[in-house]
Order: C-alpha cells, then structure tokens, then sequence
C-alpha cells in the first residue's frame, strides 16, 4: 500500500471536487478500482461539451488523402480480425456517440452544482454587434435580461470632458421617433436571445429529470454570450410538469422550449458614450418576463444580479447601469 491509499476516501472526493472537469474525472476512474468508485461521487462538476462532443476522427476538410486512405485501410484489417469482449472503460464515453449531456454524466450519482460550458454563442449578429443575455427557467422562462449593441468605437474627440462624458452616459429624455428608429433588429436581438436560451434549456432536459440531487445548473458558453440557470426549485417545477405531462401522454415537439406569452421592457439609446470612453451604437438593454407577472419595478435589481459578476467598471456593467437611467417602453410579444 502507498501513501496516497493511506489517504480517506472523503478528503480524495475533496481532492476530485477541486478538479471538477468532467474530462478529467472520466480517466480518473480508469486509474484504479477506487478511482471508479469515488470519482463519480464528485458533487461539483464542469462539463464541456465542445472537448467531449468533437468527432474523435480528423476533420474531413483538413485530413490529407493518404491518412484518410490509411485509416479506411486499418479499419478494414480490424473488422476482419477476431474480436474478444473485454471489461468497458469507463473514458470510452469519451468518445462513444452519441453523446448528449446525461449521458456523458452517466454514473454521477451526487452531483449538485453541475457548469456545462458549450463550445460557442447560439446568436448570429451583423458585424461589428454583440449581445449578453442571462436566462433563469423553471418549466419554461422566468425571466432573461439581454444587452446588446450595433457597434463599439472607442471615443478619440479631444476635449472630451468628465462632465460631458456623464450626460452622454445619463443621455437625454428619448423622443418616440428614436425609439422606434432601429426597433426592429432590437426586437430579432430580443428573439434569437430568447430561442439560444430555450435551446439550451431543452438540450438539459434529460439531465435535469434523472439528477434530482442537483441544487444548481449553469449552461454557459466559452465566448460569454449567454448563460441559462435553474435552481432547485425551477429544476423541481421542470420535473414535475415533465411528469404530468407524460401521464397525460402530451409529446414534446421541436428542438428547444417554447417561450411563453412574454412582456418586454426594452430600453435604448442611440449612442452611448461610456465613462471609459467607450461609444455604443445603438445600446440596448431588454428585461423579458413571462405575460402575468407583475414585477416590473424590480427591473434594477433583476439586471445588477444578471450582470453582478462584470461589476460597474466593465463595459457590460457600465452600459446597463446607463441604460436602466433612460425611458421604459413595455413591448409583449406572444409565445413562440
């Protein structure tokens, strides 16, 4: 025996806790027989997908002739040989297809706060825009709060001072005329946000019904354009409405969750220069709640607690502290 079996099970769950990268606890479990067994005890975890989903053959647009021709070759004098059933190893998930989140996590009984980070952004923009949205749901939409804009310049007009810098920032009272100007690529901003995060609501479906532990799931992209959240209570809503919904042998149709009846409050600004100076054309900020929900007055606090983590010195952060000073206009748009 070496020192590290010397060592308690539950300060190596600690240990694995600390790793969290799914990948990586995958090979674990094919070091020994007590790896297999506690790596899948890990309560915290990081699934990327874009490291587990990729094909484990070369990408066809960038693979040579001759190994393509190697490799058909191989495969060929491998299926003609015998082959003897042997013990599965676990890091086969690796690459098995196909591979959807649960059952990537297959085995991971004890999992509570689970992070899966997609490759990239779900929202094609023109050049030049952006867009960050953060979505909570239940059995369907809670609420998202999306900041977009066209195009970002960094200010060089010298002269500019601190004092002119804070009106543009504050912005004058907007006419109707500016509203409606550009209403419409605000509103497909607003929508293909909305269809990113019932996508990736929908493609956690399964996850969410056969880990009931979890307490909390965050879907994320490598580039931070969107996140989707559930906590333990939207998670047990989802579940419960699920089975309803199979005893009454209602079938889910599509690829993605269907977002409700909701009610927008959209604010803009034209141009908006940033304390930073920073210049955003065409700045947007969108609160969406479902229709019914009568909680439009806590548009603040919904948006700091979206956007906490860029704090007030980011560009995110400045920009929807700005654009909550300027005029509400209240939109509803039915479900889709």
């Amino acid at each position: 025996m070496d020192a590290f079996d010397a060592i308690p099970d539950p300060v190596v769950i600690d240990i694995l806790n600390k790793v969290g990268d799914v990948k990586t606890l995958i090979r674990c479990r094919s070091v020994s027989k007590r790896f297999n067994s506690l790596a899948t005890q890990s309560d915290s975890l990081l699934l990327q997908l874009d490291q587990i989903l990729g094909t484990t053959d070369s990408d066809p647009e960038i693979d040579s002739p001759i190994a393509s021709f190697f490799r058909s070759l191989f495969k060929s004098i491998h299926g003609f040989l015998p082959i003897f059933p042997k013990p599965a190893d676990p890091a086969e998930i690796l690459t098995r297809s196909p591979k959807t989140p649960a059952q990537i996590l297959v085995g991971f009984e004890r999992i509570r706060n689970l992070e899966v980070e997609l490759y990239g952004g779900d929202v094609k923009l023109e050049k030049g825009a952006a867009v960050k949205w953060k979505a909570e749901f239940g059995k369907t939409l809670k609420s998202c709060v999306i900041v977009a804009f066209r195009s970002a310049t960094v200010n060089t007009t010298p002269g500019t001072t601190d004092s002119s810098a804070s009106a543009a920032v504050d912005g004058a009272v907007e006419s109707d005329s500016e509203f409606v100007c550009g209403l419409k690529t605000r509103v497909v901003w607003t929508i293909s946000a909305l269809m990113a995060a019932s996508t990736r609501h929908y493609l956690m479906r399964d996850l969410v019904k056969d880990h009931k532990e979890m307490e909390k799931l965050t879907v994320r992209d490598r580039e931070g354009e969107g996140t989707v959240v559930m906590d333990a209570a939207g998670m047990k809503e989802y579940r419960e409405t699920e089975a309803r919904e199979e005893d009454k042998g209602i079938e889910r149709v599509g690829e993605r969750t269907v977002v409700p009846s909701v009610r927008m409050s959209m604010r803009h600004a034209p141009s908006l220069l940033l304390k930073s100076g920073i210049c955003l054309e065409a700045a947007t900020l969108v609160v969406v709640r479902p229709s019914g929900v009568a909680s439009d007055d806590n548009d603040a606090e919904l948006v700091t607690e979206a956007f906490a983590g860029d704090g007030g010195d980011c560009m995110y952060g400045e920009a929807v502290t700005a654009l909550l000073k300027r005029r509400r206009n209240v939109l509803e748009m039915n479900s889709f």
